[in-house]
């Protein structure tokens, strides 16, 4: 898991996609997920809730 984390840091930080004004608060909550046991099921909820969200908006842009 640790791992996996560690994985998606290294991604944030080279991504060109994420803003750099977001890439700090993102890489500070990936750094805390990393220490707890129960992170990728945080992680995996707070997607799903961000895609339920978002969803609408990439089907009226026609992107789903």
């Amino acid at each position: 898991m640790k791992k996996n984390i560690e994985e998606v840091i290294e991604h944030v930080q080279k991504s060109t996609e994420v803003s750099e004004e977001n890439k700090p608060l993102i890489l500070e909550k990936l750094k805390e997920w990393k220490e707890e046991d129960d992170a990728i099921a945080e992680v995996s909820v707070r997607f799903e809730n961000w895609w339920i969200e978002m969803e609408p908006i990439f089907a009226e842009l026609g992107w789903i």
